[in-house]
């Protein structure tokens, strides 16, 4: 099945390299990645760090549209860089 996964750009790169010295292709490192955090041997994937939380009373930044998942995930692209 093919699908389009978004991975910041210093997170591929090293994806890529660990695949290119074990001799593999990306996507077989990546499937392995996958089966290793839904595994179901009762071990639990290690659990994601805790979302951060603002308060304040100015409401939404300037630019942000909550009815747009595009132009969210592009202000949260260009936050990372």
């Amino acid at each position: 099945m093919r699908t389009t996964i978004r991975l910041e750009d210093h997170l591929l790169r090293e994806a890529k390299a660990q695949a290119a010295r074990a001799g593999r292709s990306l996507n077989e490192f990546i499937e392995d990645a996958v089966r290793a955090a839904v595994r179901t041997d009762g071990t639990p994937a290690p659990a994601p760090p805790p979302l951060p939380v603002f308060r304040g009373g100015r409401g939404l930044r300037p630019g942000v549209d909550l009815d747009s998942n595009a132009a969210l995930l592009d202000l949260m692209d260009d936050h990372l860089r």
